[in-house]
């Protein structure tokens, strides 16, 4: 092996990398939860007609960009002008403040499995917000004084979420064998439907769960990073982001579909319909259901299927609890600190844009920390629909924040292909024409399933009988409606006048 390749990765290696960097566990539970059978069309849609051209576009910027310390912000202002990338860019940095303000209201959930062995537990929506922001000033405080030991967390708990794929599918095909048919009948009227109760069946709400698809492949523009650590990229970066797209398409067809191998669907509506498994806290029950089945597939008595359950609630517990930590850890100061140190300094008003003796921005983190807390509030104040309602509205805001900015790159994409001053190490794409279908493509996909995950809200209102249509029902789809798109068009619009006032306060 010569010095050139020593250390290099291989098209497996790459393959492993683009697999471990995109395929989630949570997104399984979430899937099934949400459409049953009729979700795995949708990931094969979502692989096809996103993951796989959105990872050659990513690929293609980020090696001719690689040696840009700006990231995603370097792409799009050198292809569209700085304008356009710092509005990107700070909606693309939106979306991890509403991850966070997701997830802390989240961290409650794996303690709770952690200690009791099941989700009967979870508290009250004001102790949820009250930990959420108590939880923030904690990762704030902590990763403000320097202290990254925690982030050791992160290889642990990668482990260990990895791990709770092969146990959902290994313990599914023991529960198969032993019954000798999956709990939820396999049809061909499954892939096209939905057994969700709440799930309204429309054109509208299944072309609206394509962005759960689409934030299924999320973090793809992050193995840009890898063209120059791959070996003979040219040919195996290519075929390595093929490899992965169906090696992912097929993981999560397959772990969804084994989903119904122990879950019949038809004892979860009860749940579902009181509000008791709702989108957070459905993965923790899912591997509790797993846990007894799998006890009454070897025969174990009620009571020990119970106390098997009980330890698949907790391990799953133990495996987000620090799969949240490392997470936190690490994107409670990367993303500021890469939007911070890739945009000229006085851009920022004050110390924001100051990085302190050790590179961290810590009063912009404690700005953060403040965003998040009012956020936290605000959702919680104006939350009307009980637990249900709060983690679906929380997910719906996630989803959308996490996959707007793929538009600007996406466009910024199509002048990256035309501006001939530009050099490309790697093109995938040679023909202008090609280019710009792919674009139109990606753009349809993700514009339209956001479209539709916004206005789905609307059409629900709609669709209610007149009685129905009083003005708490008028005040919670304003609130679903606003809180999805109100974080990344706030943000959009502060990054518009920050440029515009450093520009014209910088003219050369």
């Amino acid at each position: 092996m010569s010095k050139n390749t020593k250390g290099k990765l291989s098209l497996v290696g790459l393959s492993l990398m683009i697999f471990t960097t995109v395929f989630g566990f949570g997104n399984i539970p979430v899937a099934f939860y949400q459409m049953g059978y009729g979700a795995i069309p949708w990931y094969i849609i979502g692989a096809l007609l996103f993951f796989l051209p959105f990872a050659f576009m990513a690929t293609e910027m980020g090696s001719a960009f690689k040696d840009e310390k700006g990231g995603i912000y370097s792409w799009m202002s050198k292809a569209v002008n700085p304008t356009f990338a710092f509005v990107g860019t700070f909606m693309w940095y939106a979306s991890y403040v509403i991850w966070m303000v997701t997830v802390a209201n989240k961290i409650l959930i794996p303690l709770v499995n952690l200690i009791f062995g099941n989700s009967d537990h979870t508290p009250s929506l004001l102790w949820i917000s009250v930990a959420a922001v108590i939880w923030m000033a904690l990762v704030t405080f902590m990763v403000s004084k320097g202290v990254d030991t925690i982030k050791k967390f992160t290889s642990v708990a990668g482990i260990a979420v990895l791990s709770l794929n092969i146990i959902l599918i290994l313990g599914a095909i023991i529960v198969l064998i032993a019954n000798g048919h999956p709990a939820t009948p396999i049809t061909l009227s499954a892939f096209a439907s939905s057994p969700n109760p709440t799930f309204d069946g429309s054109a509208v709400a299944f072309i609206a769960f394509l962005v759960f698809a689409i934030f299924a492949y999320g973090g793809v523009e992050s193995i840009a990073g890898l063209v120059d650590q791959t070996h003979e990229p040219e040919k195996n970066f290519p075929r390595g982001i093929i490899t992965s797209a169906l090696v992912i398409a097929v993981g999560y067809s397959v772990a969804i579909l084994s989903v119904g191998f122990f879950v019949d669907y038809n004892q979860w509506i009860p749940a579902i319909k009181a509000g008791t498994m709702n989108l957070g806290t459905v993965p923790y029950m899912l591997l509790q259901n797993l846990g007894q089945a799998v006890g009454q597939a070897f025969g174990m008595s009620s009571s020990g299927a119970d106390l098997l359950g009980g330890i698949f609630a907790r391990y799953i517990g133990l495996s987000m609890l620090l799969a949240y930590m490392g997470a936190f850890f690490t994107l409670t100061y990367s993303p500021i600190k890469q939007i911070i140190a890739g945009t000229p300094e006085k851009l920022w008003p004050g110390k924001l844009g100051k990085l302190d003796k050790d590179g961290m921005p810590k009063f912009a983190m404690w700005i953060q920390f403040a965003i998040v807390t009012l956020i936290i509030i605000l959702n919680f104040l104006t939350s009307q629909g009980g637990a249900s309602e709060f983690f679906l509205i929380l997910t719906y805001m996630a989803n959308v924040s996490m996959t707007l900015p793929y538009i600007f790159i996406v466009i910024a994409y199509w002048f990256f292909k035309r501006n001939k001053s530009i050099n490309k190490p790697i093109e995938f794409f040679k023909s202008h024409l090609v280019a710009t279908c792919l674009t139109i493509l990606v753009l349809i996909v993700v514009i339209g399933a956001n479209f539709f995950t916004i206005i789905q809200p609307i059409v629900n209102y709609v669709q209610l009988p007149a009685a129905a249509q009083t003005a708490q029902a008028v005040r919670e789809t304003v609130t679903s409606v606003v809180s999805m798109i109100g974080g990344p068009v706030i943000f959009g619009i502060i990054a518009y006048f920050m440029m515009h006032h450093y520009q014209k306060n910088n003219k050369e």
